[in-house]
């Protein structure tokens, strides 16, 4: 039976183990809230064949096994932690890995140090992600768009917003950088870290977190060589950053060192295929290899 219910309700129910197909199925109602949610898991008798409720698999006396301490879990790492689950319930989610060569942008870097320090603008190699993800989003509409709640349209979007999640001692914030599609790098870079240190200072505004076309997650100054970031509805993918690594690479008739950097790109499988995502990431990686080609 077809439903419909907001992002919050889905959230709140993949938080709890609630099927919400089931629980429309077994009431009757065509629209779901967090009241029909609650009811089920009170056991009332209109919801009672909903399904399993999955939170019991943590409902666990841990004490028993030896010493433990407890701290409550953040308010934005709850919010964080029913997006999360609401994704990872919902969203048949898949995972295209490549990696990009990064020869040109470093050294398109260290020629503008000196314009850098004149402006007082740290240029960072986020940046060119930004500017070459904004690019990808117009050449591949079907990126830059959100399914509805009852998964019967597509919605496309006409703005270009890049998010870009920043670790925080209080949680995971995503800022969005606004219009990437038409600003250049420097004024990029000036977004990315006024935006960041807003956020490490818990300083940013509401307006400044939402709408995101689509997000980065950059583990590049952590570690790592790949992994399967998890899609923020109500986006249709999103794209993991690891740390740059330099390979052989053969050119030429010999082999070369060069800098790659990895890319992870996370994708709602009801709304991107295999071959959509691999020619997406390609064209992202022609960017990065060529930053000329952002400009044409």
């Amino acid at each position: 039976m077809s439903f419909v219910a907001s992002p919050a309700v889905r959230a709140y129910a993949a938080q709890r183990g609630v099927d919400l197909g089931a629980l429309a199925a077994a009431t009757g109602r065509a629209t779901l809230t967090r009241d029909d949610v609650d009811r089920r898991l009170s056991g009332d008798a209109e919801a009672a064949s909903a399904g399993p409720n999955y939170s019991r698999h943590w409902d666990v006396d841990h004490g028993q096994f030896g010493l433990v301490t407890q701290e409550p879990m953040p308010r934005m790492a709850q919010i964080a932690a029913a997006n999360l689950s609401a994704a990872n319930a919902l969203i048949p989610q898949v995972t295209h890995h490549d990696r990009a060569d990064m020869r040109r942008i470093e050294a398109f870097r260290k020629s503008l140090a000196e314009e850098a320090a004149a402006r007082g603008v740290k240029l960072t190699a986020l940046a060119f992600h930004v500017k070459a993800l904004a690019r990808c989003l117009l050449e591949f509409p079907r990126f830059n768009a959100s399914l509805s709640a009852d998964g019967g349209t597509l919605i496309f979007k006409r703005y270009v917003h890049v998010g870009v999640a920043v670790d925080t001692p209080h949680g995971l914030m995503v800022p969005v950088i606004r219009d990437a599609d038409v600003k250049g790098l420097w004024r990029i870079a000036a977004d990315i870290a006024e935006l960041a240190s807003r956020a490490q200072a818990r300083k940013l505004r509401a307006e400044e977190m939402g709408g995101a076309s689509m997000s980065i997650s950059n583990l590049g100054g952590i570690g790592g060589s790949a992994f399967t970031p998890i899609v923020n509805p109500p986006e249709v993918a999103i794209l993991g950053l690891t740390r740059t690594e330099t390979v052989p690479v053969w050119e030429e008739g010999a082999w070369a060192p060069v800098p790659m950097v990895p890319l992870d790109l996370s994708y709602d499988h009801r709304v991107v295929n295999g071959a959509d995502a691999a020619r997406f990431l390609a064209r992202y990686a022609a960017l990065l290899a060529d930053p000329r080609r952002m400009a044409i």
